[in-house]
């Protein structure tokens, strides 16, 4: 047991909340693509079968009943996660800072999942979305500052690499591309989401370790805008498609081909710094 918890200490506990994390918002998606955000028959905490209604009673609440069982390892691991940065003095005071946020924004979170089922408004849906993302944010960047010593320059070209072959894949599986063989069916949102998920990371972490790892001015610009445009992205991407408003779909397609231009500079420029 020694030997395991001198392998596996504090940043491996972080990385978990943070795949958890990620997973709670994704499995939220897929409620929310299936329809099955109100297949318990609206009931919260509980479901809709088994003893004391604890368990779901077919397919569709099934979506809704894991969403939740996934939910309170996150918000178990959450808490464990900040209590351990509390604890332990080797940990860096700003990631004990994020973690804690993200602890007191976790029961916040739980009452807006409580409120989309009892009123299921598309307000009260955003809401709890963007506090997700904002909870994920807050681990995404602690971990980063956890693992930082180990990252180099070339993690940051290649996290950028990993971004431009993404960006594509986030424009083909939006609304905007639906088409009379296609549609937005749930695997799609869940693909897509898991793109914005997947950039959003990978722009925060080319912004820290590139601050750390580059000093020149232009480079570090340059990456200090790609977290900001993938979060520009991801806003007006989760808006577009809806045949309303032209104006926000041609904001989202006119984001994403600066995002994409902006994540090949930082490619091109971070390449060459390293091999000079």
């Amino acid at each position: 047991m020694r030997s395991l918890r001198n392998r596996f200490g504090f940043r491996h506990l972080l990385a978990t909340t943070l795949v958890l994390v990620g997973a709670t918002i994704l499995l939220g998606v897929a409620a929310k693509a299936t329809g099955a955000g109100l297949g318990c028959e609206a009931n919260w905490p509980q479901c809709d079968a088994g003893p004391f209604n604890l368990f779901p009673a077919h397919i569709v609440s099934f979506y809704e009943w894991f969403h939740r069982f996934v939910s309170m390892f996150a918000g178990f691991a959450i808490i464990g996660t900040a209590v351990a940065s509390l604890r332990l003095s080797s940990v860096d005071r700003r990631v004990t800072a994020l973690v804690v946020l993200g602890t007191v924004l976790t029961p916040i979170q739980v009452v807006l999942g409580w409120q989309t089922v009892e009123q299921y408004t598309m307000d009260i849906l955003s809401l709890h979305f963007w506090t997700a993302v904002l909870i994920f944010t807050l681990f995404v960047v602690a971990t980063i500052l956890v693992w930082a010593p180990r990252l180099t320059a070339g993690h940051v070209t290649a996290v950028l690499t990993l971004g431009a072959v993404t960006v594509p894949f986030h424009v083909a599986l939006s609304p905007l591309n639906l088409t009379d063989i296609t549609s937005y069916s749930p695997s799609v949102q869940i693909a897509q989401y898991g793109v914005s998920l997947a950039l959003l990371s990978a722009g925060i972490f080319a912004a820290m370790v590139g601050r750390r790892r580059f000093e020149r001015a232009q480079i570090r610009r340059v990456l200090l805008a790609t977290p900001i445009l993938a979060f520009l992205m991801i806003f007006f991407g989760r808006q577009s498609g809806s045949g309303f408003d032209q104006l926000i779909d041609l904001t989202y397609i006119g984001i994403t081909a600066v995002l994409f231009v902006t994540i090949i500079a930082g490619i091109w420029l971070t390449k060459t710094k390293r091999s000079q």
